[in-house]
């Protein structure tokens, strides 16, 4: 078993109360671009070495579908990948028997792309389908107003997953429909997820993948619900090895592998994602590139996990390209030294987005970069919800799919080099003096702890 570190992870970052002007709904669909930001550069290298997109986008109805959301008033839209909004509004208008939600909160906003999906899911419950919503209990308790006001509606219940016991979160983003879909990435149920953070995400039809996903779900609802968490078992689950399947992807076989985390929470260890991410990077021939929120090797506790930065290490020290693009969030110590510390190592680029704030002014947690993924050699990708550091691995709920085939992991590059290779980009300074960016609100409303982005 790989290193993890001993300490538990610190609470999640709280977001408060919205003071920004809120765009509303028409505005949030109609600005795709600001006048005074600047298209993608497509002579980056990123741009015209990245393989094409699929010759034959999945059909509606695929077994996989790749799914995004941008930061309105940005260039970083793929005309060719449905939106994060209309995907999940499709899926919830279908359901005819149940809909299962795993998230790390609810947050919405008057006029707010969230807001036909909550209607959605009351019409849904109105029409006898069953809803379940399963949140992080340490998050509920920071700001229950989402939650509470989806408990309120008849034919909803919603249960909150502690894992304190393990020092982590219930970090997840994922729903299931009627057991025949399910919806996985790195957008929160959050209104600033839909149009002002850029996420990436996969929609599942394929039986095997979506079983799996259920009976995740069902441990975690029972672990929420039990006088006794311990006693959450996995029965009726698929058991055994991680769920894998073949599938069809713009005309090509692909083959899927469902992984989660934390170990301490699977059914079996060929499920735990870390072992499996950094199978990826140390099989890597040719070029690594890794998208993400954040990237720590240290802790809030001062100790290390350098499991994924050896292996980024190692990579680029056999001929390796590595490409790490995170947010802005993290020009503060101590990742921005981890960083900085990698740039200056032979064959690895580090770069950071900054995206500009909204026309309608500074919105608190939004206007960045929050999706999770990564591709390998041009022939495997993988889509999550986790950050690299080892406390997401370790302790807390996390769920992500490793697809290995060429069309898919070529789609998930072009996103990836859209935002490399935008006016928003740019590479870390290994000797710069960074100042922190505005995150959350002014600070005489911030949470006294702000400690971890979502």
């Amino acid at each position: 078993m790989l290193p993890l570190p001993r300490a538990a992870v610190e609470v999640p970052l709280v977001f408060a109360r919205l003071h920004a002007p809120l765009l509303a709904l028409t505005s949030l669909l109609a600005c795709s671009r600001h006048p005074e930001i600047a298209a993608p550069d497509d002579n980056h290298p990123a741009i015209a070495e990245a393989a094409p997109e699929s010759a034959a986008a999945p059909a509606i109805g695929a077994p996989l579908e790749l799914v995004e959301s941008w930061p309105v008033e940005t260039s970083l839209d793929r005309p060719r990948v449905r939106d994060t909004a209309g995907v999940w509004l499709e899926m919830i208008d279908g359901a005819e028997a149940s809909v299962d939600l795993g998230e790390f909160y609810v947050a919405t906003a008057p006029d707010s792309p969230l807001e036909p999906i909550l209607a959605a899911i009351e019409a849904a419950a109105a029409r006898g389908v069953r809803v379940r919503l399963l949140i992080d209990a340490k998050f509920y308790a920071k700001q229950p107003e989402g939650a509470d006001r989806l408990a309120a509606i008849a034919g909803v219940e919603v249960r909150k997953l502690d894992l304190s016991a393990l020092g982590g979160v219930m970090h997840a983003k994922y729903f299931v429909v009627d057991g025949r879909e399910a919806y996985l990435g790195s957008a929160n149920f959050d209104w600033r997820s839909l149009a002002h953070i850029h996420e990436l995400g996969v929609r599942l039809r394929e039986p095997a993948l979506v079983a799996g996903i259920a009976a995740l779900f069902a441990h975690d609802w029972a672990e929420a619900g039990a006088d006794d968490p311990a006693a959450a078992t996995w029965a009726g689950s698929p058991g055994g090895a991680a769920p894998t399947a073949s599938l069809d992807y713009g005309g090509a076989a692909h083959r899927i592998t469902l992984v989660a985390s934390p170990e301490a929470l699977l059914p079996d260890p060929s499920w735990w994602d870390l072992p499996r991410l950094i199978a990826l990077i140390d099989g890597a021939t040719a070029r690594v590139q890794l998208q993400l929120l954040s990237y720590a090797i240290v802790g809030y506790d001062g100790e290390r996990f350098t499991a994924i930065d050896d292996a980024l290490r190692a990579a680029a020290a056999r001929g390796v390209e590595v490409e790490l693009l995170v947010a802005d969030w993290n020009k503060r110590p101590p990742a921005i030294e981890d960083l900085q510390a990698l740039q200056r190592v032979p064959g690895i680029t580090v770069r950071m987005a900054t995206i500009p704030a909204a026309a309608a002014g500074f919105i608190p947690f939004a206007r960045v970069i929050h999706s999770k993924a990564m591709t390998v050699d041009g022939r495997a990708a993988w889509v999550g919800t986790s950050n690299f550091s080892g406390d997401y691995f370790a302790r807390s709920r996390n769920l992500g799919v490793i697809v290995e085939g060429e069309a898919f992991a070529a789609d998930v590059s072009r996103v990836f080099a859209g935002v490399w290779g935008s006016a928003y980009v740019y590479d870390v300074d290994p000797e710069a003096t960074y100042e922190p960016p505005q995150v959350g609100p002014p600070p005489s409303d911030a949470p006294a702890k702000q400690r971890r982005a979502p």
